[in-house]
């Protein structure tokens, strides 16, 4: 990189991380790419802390870029309170070329609604492309105005107490090298952001043994960071290793460090679930099933998404089926799947309806893009045709089958919901409601 530019520092979390207040999971990295092209269109160079190669803890090069950046960006979203905290150190040492930024839904406090928000709006979990194109435009003429008015004053420390002298020429005073406390103990001098790249590739590619051993690196720079404890969980229950089982419950203690039962996090809920259901597969155990319900049946409260719907009506059907259980558990189950089932189509004829609209008005530009467009448009097909068929209604299920075989992208995918679609109908046979009888 170019030492004359001037450099712009990122404050924002980085992979996806969810906003509890609405329930959404927005992907941060995906917001990053907008402000960094943004950032580099007004001339600066951009970085982020999961950017920074470093040694030991990201406390001390963080706090420096924060200090001595030209620019600072603070990203808001989801009401991450490290990037709130950090944003306030920000206002304390420097009074100028700073900018907030936030997800349109982020929930505007008080004091904080007191400075100027520039809001950018994810739809579904990342930015659309027009919306990229228009945040990213307004942001690079923001930031040329900023960096050019030298007696702009951002900070409203400074802009209430003017009086307040700020480090001088933005450094501060700082210890010789011999007085500093000694270093962290080093660990590999790279950046989190090569690390988790390097994860996602190897989970991506399968290689989940190599990605475990890149998460666990990561971890040891962000030890308290969720969402890198949970691509942990996933890359170890995915690697089977040493085996299934053993890989499963590796993963379910990883995952109550973010204490799954009592998390609204709709990401380590999924996860929870995913791992109960896969042990409920190999032992049966009904708390296992009770606790992929569980995890399921939260998800789909908060984030009123189809996948964790269909895949909660399936497991109601699953436990209404367990013999030797009082009658009206079994059949509140039954009728509970039945129920989630109409609100899975309510649901998701919506969101097919919006997917369709979206690839006409602004279709993609790369085969990769159309493909992954594609992949979903089959999945929330068969998800209607699944419902239809767990409901009854033959006429609709076979209208989404026939849209769904028209979509579907490769023989695995209608494989895999004609295998699902047999079990529904073999639990469906027997029926707890035709046992009983209607006083007339």
């Amino acid at each position: 990189m170019e030492t004359d530019k001037k450099k712009c520092f990122v404050v924002q979390g980085f992979g996806k991380k969810t906003d509890y207040r609405t329930g959404r999971a927005l992907d941060l990295d995906a917001s990053y790419e907008v402000i960094r092209e943004a950032v580099e269109a007004a001339g600066l160079e951009c970085i982020r802390a999961d950017e920074i190669a470093h040694s030991g803890l990201i406390d001390k090069p963080m706090y420096e870029e924060i200090l001595n950046a030209d620019l600072v960006i603070a990203d808001l979203s989801t009401s991450n309170v490290n990037a709130v905290y950090e944003l306030g150190v920000r206002h304390a040492v420097r009074p100028r070329t700073t900018i907030i930024v936030a997800e349109s839904q982020f929930d505007f406090a008080f004091d904080i609604n007191r400075n100027l928000i520039r809001t950018y709006t994810h739809l579904g979990t990342d930015i659309g492309r027009k919306e990229a194109k228009r945040f990213s435009n307004d942001l690079t003429e923001a930031i040329k105005t900023l960096i050019a008015d030298e007696d702009a004053v951002d900070s409203p420390l400074y802009t209430f107490i003017p009086r307040l002298q700020p480090p001088v020429e933005g450094k501060a005073v700082l210890r010789s090298p011999q007085e500093e406390a000694p270093a962290a103990p080093p660990i590999p001098d790279q950046s989190v952001r090569v690390l988790m790249q390097q994860a996602k590739q190897a989970i991506a590619a399968g290689n989940f043994i190599v990605a475990k051993s890149i998460l666990q690196g990561v971890h040891a720079l962000k030890p308290n960071d969720e969402y890198v404890i949970q691509q942990m969980a996933l890359a170890t229950y995915k690697s089977k290793q040493p085996t299934q089982e053993d890989a499963l419950r590796e993963a379910k203690t990883l995952l109550e460090k973010l204490d799954p039962e009592a998390s609204h996090d709709p990401e380590t809920l999924g996860l929870w679930g995913a791992i109960h259901r896969r042990l409920w597969d190999l032992n049966e155990e009904q708390t296992d099933l009770d606790g992929a319900i569980a995890a399921r049946e939260k998800g789909f409260y908060l984030r009123r998404d189809y996948y964790n719907g269909i895949n909660l009506a399936f497991l109601f059907n699953v436990r209404a089926a367990l013999p030797g259980r009082a009658p009206a558990d079994t059949i509140a189950d039954f009728v509970l799947a039945q129920r989630t089932r109409r609100e899975v189509i309510r649901v998701a004829e919506v969101v097919l309806q919006n997917l369709l609209e979206a690839m006409q008005e602004d279709p993609p530009d790369t085969p990769t893009e159309e493909t992954q467009l594609n992949e979903e448009k089959y999945w929330l097909l068969a998800t209607l045709w699944e419902a239809a068929v767990g409901i009854g209604d033959t006429a609709q299920a076979e209208q989404w089958k026939q849209q769904a075989v028209e979509a579907a992208t490769a023989d695995w995918m209608l494989q895999t919901t004609q295998k699902q679609l047999a079990k529904i109908e073999a639990m469906l046979a027997d029926s707890p409601l035709k046992h009983i009888s209607i006083a007339g």
